[in-house]
């Protein structure tokens, strides 16, 4: 892996890269991620103070690579306490190939979730679940309100490299575990998967998109986690890690959900499950795959 100082193109969507590369990036200083957790418990918002709250909408939370869903408990806390519905994504620990993420656990928490509320979805994926939370976004369009990602490199895998080892032991144990189950590029940038592919569609417009990142992150190249959409694209002082606690991470949050939901209200009925077979046909093409 070389190392890269270099940002992305800018690029309108979709701006997935094939990068793959490792970053020089101050790892060491994510062991302040600490002190986001003890600002975010004295932060009048964490305890619904000074922000808008939400209409019951479900949110699900996705966590990022080699985290289990449990680290979002602040953050699932909070979004009960001011308003919303969230979920737990039920993955357990984020080291198995997205792809089958999706098709096996995820989708059946999104069908839990639009009965729960009978409403289109939030999401809000940290790192590797951010990822996630894009690729579901531009597959189910007609399921999701909004997209939240928090230090979530989807343009490209430009990280520290100890993060590129650790993701390659994880897709040594894939492809053991799963076989002819998977593709031989499984975990790699070069992979032709649904997942992957769904990075190139351009986003809906009915889903609002978020991203949230910091320029101190020490485990990803920042410039690989913005859309480069002015409306789109909030960076914040914090940690990689600390993302999932930020103070000013919530702040945005709270406001952009209750932007999405006002939105997703004001452009259609209320939704209910039954009506998903007729609005997938609105569903915009991908392209198609080589």
């Amino acid at each position: 892996m070389r190392s890269v100082d270099l940002n992305p193109e800018p690029s309108g969507s979709p701006i997935r890269t094939r990068d793959y590369q490792a970053a020089e990036v101050p790892i060491l200083g994510e062991v302040l991620f600490a002190l986001d957790l003890v600002l975010l418990h004295a932060a009048p918002l964490y305890y619904g103070v000074g922000i808008p709250h939400g209409d019951g909408s479900a949110v699900i939370l996705i966590p990022a690579f080699l985290c289990p869903d449990f680290y979002l408990a602040p953050l699932h806390q909070w979004l009960s306490r001011i308003g919303y519905t969230p979920l737990f994504s039920g993955i357990g620990f984020n080291t198995e190939c997205p792809n089958l993420l999706i098709t096996r656990q995820l989708n059946d928490t999104i069908k839990q979730a639009l009965a729960k509320s009978g409403r289109k979805v939030h999401l809000i994926g940290h790192s590797l679940g951010g990822v996630i939370a894009r690729a579901i976004a531009s597959q189910r369009p007609t399921d999701i309100a909004s997209v939240i990602t928090l230090g979530a490199p989807f343009r490209g895998a430009v990280a520290h490299a100890g993060i590129l080892r650790a993701a390659a032991m994880v897709r040594k144990r894939i492809l053991a575990k799963h076989g002819s189950a998977v593709l031989p590029s499984c975990y790699t940038a070069r992979c032709t998967c649904d997942f992957l592919e769904s990075l190139n569609c351009v986003m809906p417009a009915s889903v609002l998109e978020t991203a949230i990142f910091t320029e101190s992150d020490g485990v990803v190249d920042w410039h690989y986690c913005k859309t480069d959409c002015a409306d789109a694209d909030f960076s914040v002082c914090g940690t990689h890690i600390g993302l999932a606690f930020n103070p000013s991470a919530y702040s945005i949050i709270a406001k952009r959900l209750a932007q999405a939901a006002a939105k997703a209200k004001s452009n259609e009925p209320e939704r209910f499950p039954e009506l998903k077979t007729k609005k997938a046909a609105r569903r915009p093409p991908c392209p198609a795959k080589s």
